[in-house]
């Protein structure tokens, strides 16, 4: 972290010379917003990442002189307005630090996941025609590389890391520090440059993951990003916002976490804290306490199983005081709190919610649930121990940000009203449809796509749903992951799937049946239950060999029984197949987000589906 220390004196006289300003929702550009912020906050801590076991901070002071002597370091090497730069990396410091530069050079960003394949890189330098690319560490070198060197237009790949001194003939490699060393002579006051940048200017092009087939690119101008911090302040203003501490856990790739975990904290200058993967989030969470934390659907869910587990481990009385809890919560959120409920409340905050919270850090105002949607019951869950939990709705085509509960009156069966200057009506068919100036500048280089989804200004999401008495929003299918049976009833999977995935025996779930005259399903069971079974039958807990087993079938097989009897006839799952191995990020069958890839599951496991209505 040397040269951010080096270069923050001078980054400060710049801004001075600049006339830093606060002008809150009238900034002009995401980057005049950083600089401005840096210049208020100064020295105070910002971002936080892992270094050698502990979480050090660096000061806005300092991310200012780095995305400085980046910004002059890219214009350098050639980069200038309009230039589309790919950005690989993990959540870290360099990340933030990038995209600023990048934007500040007036070029525009175009993050990509970290998981991505050569294939996947190809088609993103390609289609976007990037120039070149920034890339963090050496495992995930080897694709982009590659992909580079197939692609027409990348001239550079600049590592965060340092480069691999074998590195093949092909597209120039530029270390990070070396970058930074040709720009210094570039004496270009970088806080005057960007201010010239407006509202409407082109920011980023972010590619959608891919759910259902190859990923189209969304160019998001700064006003869209800048309308979303906004309309997210004054949503959650309820909350008494100050000193706010995130801990970013979700790719910044994805439009979710660029906007709300990245730029929505630079908005309200608050910290953030980097997130060393799910493995250690709970670890992270204690030593980050966040005040807000953004999060998938998925992540609930997981962190729902986990502490249900350890209270069925736990049994006994703490097993029976949290269950206590949980139904006492209930009826709180309900209004139906009895004398009784009300003497023992206050206990069951001490006793019980508190070391829940506890779990989070101890200091957690809001839990914002995006990206998909949550199982009412999930909510149901953290709210009734204690937890605020807002879920909200977009895509990355609004930047993404459309609804959002409100602290004071959350509706956990709704993705809550539409925030701050945004428009939302439901057309004849039932779609949501959405306008203001959130909505995307188009798809890169599709016109037909964007023609479709922008019609007469409003942006068509795709989904169906309904507005209720208060103004909330209640999403009640998905146009394009609707399955139409045979009988011509539609449905969604991912209720199914949710109501699946909220029994302790099956840890994740896809439902089948589009064109066939019932549903059927893929099921992936949870791992510790099937070992406690296998543990109970004397057979070995392993899930290649359950799956063929006819008695571990049977006790799943009740399980999905007990969901059918929730279900409307033509939701019932009639048929299954138990999956050994989970889905996954790293097998292509989840998206960087924890969505299903339908696509690639059905093509992986299509003809045994099939199978299963012969």
């Amino acid at each position: 972290m040397r040269f951010w220390q080096q270069s923050a004196t001078s980054w400060g006289a710049a801004a001075k010379r600049s006339g830093g300003r606060m002008t809150g929702v009238d900034w002009p550009n995401l980057v005049t917003m950083f600089f401005d912020q840096a210049d208020r906050l100064g020295e105070r801590p910002f971002l936080w990442a892992k270094h050698e076991g502990q979480y050090r901070p660096m000061s806005w002071r300092q991310v200012a002189a780095g995305a400085s002597e980046f910004a002059r370091g890219l214009k350098a090497i050639g980069v200038g307005q309009g230039d589309r730069i790919m950005l690989v990396a993990e959540s870290r410091p360099e990340w933030l630090i990038a995209d600023l530069a990048i934007m500040a050079a007036g070029a525009i960003t175009v993050p990509a996941y970290t998981t991505n394949t050569e294939a996947d890189h190809l088609h993103i330098l390609e289609n976007s025609g990037a120039k070149g690319a920034i890339v963090s560490t050496h495992k995930l070198a080897g694709p982009l590389l590659a992909a580079a060197n197939r692609s027409a237009d990348a001239a550079f790949v600049i590592t965060i890391e340092p480069p691999d001194t074998h590195h093949q003939p092909g597209v120039e490699v530029i270390a990070w520090e070396e970058v930074i060393a040709r720009g210094q002579h570039d004496h270009t006051n970088v806080v005057e440059a960007a201010a010239k940048l407006s509202r409407t200017d082109s920011a980023c092009i972010i590619y959608t993951s891919g759910t259902g087939g190859a990923p189209k690119g969304v160019l998001l101008h700064h006003g869209a990003i800048l309308h979303n911090c906004a309309a997210a302040l004054e949503a959650l203003e309820e909350l008494g916002l100050g000193d706010e501490v995130f801990l970013s856990f979700l790719p910044l790739s994805h439009a979710y976490e660029h906007t709300a975990g990245q730029f929505f904290p630079i908005f309200i200058g608050a910290q953030i804290y980097y997130a060393e993967g799910l493995d250690r989030l709970s670890a992270n969470l204690i030593e980050a306490r966040p005040t807000i934390m953004t999060a998938v659907p998925r992540l609930y869910e997981v962190l729902h199983q986990r502490i249900t587990l350890g209270v069925r481990k736990a049994g006994g009385r703490k097993e029976k005081l949290f269950r206590f809890a949980l139904n006492v919560g209930v009826r709180r959120y309900q209004g139906n709190l009895g004398l009784g409920d009300r003497l023992v409340d206050p206990l069951l905050d001490r006793f019980v919610r508190d070391k829940v919270r506890a779990r989070f850090g101890g200091r957690l105002k809001a839990l914002v649930s995006g990206g998909g949607p949550l199982n009412t019951e999930i909510g149901m869950f953290f709210t009734a121990l204690g937890l605020c939990i807002l879920q909200g709705y977009g895509l990355t085509e609004s930047a993404p940000l459309i609804t959002l509960n409100r602290p004071n009156k959350v509706k956990i069966d709704t993705v809550g009203p539409p925030v701050k200057d945004t428009e939302v009506r439901i057309a004849d068919d039932g779609e949501i449809l959405a306008r203001g100036e959130l909505v995307m500048q188009g798809y890169w280089r599709n016109e037909p796509a964007t023609r479709e989804a922008i019609r007469d200004g409003w942006l068509y999401t795709g989904d169906i749903g309904e507005i209720d008495e208060d103004g909330y929003i209640r999403i009640t299918d998905r146009k394009k992951d609707i399955i139409v049976n045979s009988g011509g009833d539609n449905l969604s999977p991912a209720r199914i799937e949710g109501t699946l995935t909220l029994r302790r025996e099956i840890a994740q779930a896809m439902v089948y049946g589009d064109g066939r005259p019932h549903v059927v399903a893929l099921l992936v069971p949870e791992m510790e239950w099937a070992r406690e079974w296998a543990r109970s039958a004397g057979k070995a807990a392993n899930l290649a060999t359950l799956a063929d087993d006819g008695d571990f079938r049977k006790a799943l097989g009740k399980a999905v029984d007990e969901v059918n009897r929730s279900l409307s006839i033509i939701q019932k799952v009639r048929k299954f197949i138990i999956v050994a191995k989970p889905f996954t990020i790293e097998n292509g069958q989840l998206t960087p987000t924890m969505k299903l890839r339908r696509h690639v599951i059905r093509q992986a496991y299509g003809t045994p589906l099939d199978a299963l209505y012969s």
